[in-house]
């Protein structure tokens, strides 16, 4: 076994692989290395361009994604979660609905630990995987006995070269290698969702779908906002979304594909609707950071496409200074345009990048400035709100152009925003 790292590697992880007895490099890619082996477990965030893929793939050698190779290791039960936006936040509820409920579950995939580590160093009967299209590019026999599709709106077309169908179709390799006694749950209220599942021929798996415009009988609807229900074999569940404690319609979506699984796995009514209670949420998604002078600071660092920011700006109660942009992902902004139109009083780009930005929203919103650090965007949105009002980092783009990652962006929101209560209390 060996591991090629372009980067550098961090100490604690030399130490473990030389632990294990591993080989390993950083900071290259020796090709006689890589071209030698008979197996390559890809990084999902390398594309399929890179040169020592392409030779790869001429010499024949298999390639394919962590999750593939860890699934080969395992009998357990398999609950993966896909979509363009909600994976996160639905994937650590329903985590924390099998957990609560006693079941041996382990949670992994594109959230904490990979899924390969849980397999060979903590074995569960039960998985429940966050998986990106990325990882599902490089599936080969990855079957999931329950697969929840969530959503589908353009994210990620640079990797696709521009072209939604290409992402479309990396989605729905979740139920590629699904049997008549698996299970595809999805959003039955998603238009690109309703076409595909309308031409696609191939898909084997059990269909449960959740709605809030169409009452199922097998499945989940909510018609009213008010009361969820529940369907599956007879086994009925019905509860309040007051019980909720994420908010949102597209948070009640979430929770009813969760809730679905739950009750797909005989976890009683009760324990469903303790746990649906108790749920914190999600770091960096439409998290409060604190009130200073009036005005709410909400961390939305996790919205790195466009319609993650839709959802976000579809929450907004009050008037709102927005921090917008990153890494263009091929984004395109018209959907949040009367959105930011009717509610924001101001913009703050952070970005290297404000062509794009500037070209989709100047002159349609009172106030603009740019900014190349989160304390300088933080210091603008402070100008420009007002007591009342909401300050939102909800980015719809990549962190990479300025932060290592949204988790980054977003830990760096809420210091510099706790500094803010800091220095107020030092003028007292």
């Amino acid at each position: 076994m060996f591991l090629s790292d372009k980067s550098p590697l961090k100490d604690i992880y030399k130490e473990e692989l030389m632990a294990a007895g591993i080989r390993w490099e950083e900071g290259q890619h020796t090709e006689s290395e890589i071209l030698s082996a008979d197996c390559i477990i890809k990084s999902p965030g390398i594309p399929h361009k890179v040169p020592i893929i392409q030779h790869a793939k001429e010499k024949g050698i298999e390639i394919i994604s962590e999750i593939e190779f860890a699934s080969r290791y395992t009998d357990a039960k398999i609950i993966a979660i896909t979509g363009s936006n909600g994976k996160t936040t639905t994937t650590s509820l329903l985590y924390h609905l099998l957990q609560q409920a006693g079941l041996s579950v382990g949670v992994g995939g594109n959230i904490g630990h990979s899924f390969a580590r849980m397999v060979a160093e903590e074995p569960k009967e039960y998985y429940v995987l966050e998986i990106s299209s990325f990882q599902l590019d490089d599936i080969t026999s990855f079957r999931p006995h329950i697969a929840l599709l969530l959503n589908i709106t353009p994210d990620h077309l640079d990797r696709y070269n521009y072209e939604f169908q290409n992402y479309i179709d990396a989605k729905f390799r979740i139920t590629a290698f699904q049997e008549a006694s698996d299970y595809l749950l999805y959003d039955a209220d998603d238009l690109v969702l309703q076409e595909e599942l309308t031409k696609r021929k191939d898909i084997k798996a059990q269909l449960l779908p959740f709605s809030l415009e169409k009452e199922n009988t097998q499945g989940a609807y909510c018609l009213d906002e008010k009361n969820i229900h529940i369907n599956f074999n007879q086994n009925l569940l019905e509860m309040s979304t007051k019980d909720l404690t994420i908010k949102g319609k597209h948070n009640l979506k979430n929770a009813m594909g969760a809730t679905m699984v739950a009750k797909m796995l005989n976890i009683r009514n009760e324990n469903i609707r303790n746990s649906l209670m108790t749920f914190q949420g999600v770091p960096h998604r439409l998290e409060f950071v604190r009130e200073i002078e009036g005005v709410r600071y909400i961390n939305d660092s996790k919205a790195t496409n466009v319609s993650s920011t839709y959802y976000a700006l579809r929450t907004m109660t009050t008037p709102y200074v927005l921090i917008l942009g990153g890494e263009d992902k091929g984004n395109d902004y018209m959907d949040i345009t009367d959105l930011i139109t009717a509610g924001a009083r101001g913009l703050v780009f952070l970005t290297t990048d404000v062509l794009k930005l500037y070209k989709s929203f100047h002159g349609k919103v009172p106030q603009i400035a740019s900014a190349l650090s989160m304390e300088e965007a933080i210091a603008h949105a402070r100008e420009m709100a007002q007591p009342g009002d909401t300050v939102l980092l909800s980015p719809a783009c990549a962190s990479f152009d300025l932060f290592q990652s949204y988790i980054h962006r977003g830990d760096c929101f809420r210091e510099v925003v706790q500094s803010l209560i800091q220095d107020e209390e030092k003028h007292v």
